[in-house]
């Protein structure tokens, strides 16, 4: 979830020793099932199911990211720990989603007030004392 926050602030999440951003696709369906301890067929099937969107090559192949990789272990997390079927980690994360860009929002909207009261309101001056 952070990696939308990190690209909306402008900013790049380095994961690794070999500095890849967060999203950057670079795993294939086989090593990201491994790397998740999932079979490669329930990868397919959540990305069926709109829970994850790995990017694709130009022969089309799926390649995931880093961020798709914690997204899947999200997921797992819900599912296995919380006992949360499909359904209700797809609301779980979309609420997640929705909180992160709302922040960022809210965020935006601060700064923007915040410049609006430093052009409008003169700086408090100091009163002489006689």
């Amino acid at each position: 979830m952070r990696g939308a926050l990190d690209k909306a602030c402008g900013t790049v999440k380095m994961t690794n020793e070999f500095e890849l951003p967060e999203d950057e696709p670079c795993y294939v369906i086989s090593v990201a099932a491994r790397m998740v301890g999932m079979h490669a067929q329930t990868l397919r099937y959540y990305e069926r199911a709109g829970l994850l969107r790995p990017s694709r090559s130009r022969g089309r192949i799926r390649l995931y990211s880093v961020a798709d990789i914690n997204r899947l272990r999200q997921i797992q997390r819900l599912i296995a720990d919380l006992g949360v079927n499909l359904a209700g980690a797809e609301v779980i994360l979309r609420m997640g989603e929705r909180i992160e860009q709302l922040q960022v929002e809210m965020d935006d909207l601060r700064r923007e007030l915040q410049r609006l009261r430093d052009r409008r309101l003169p700086a408090p001056r100091e009163e002489e004392t006689p």
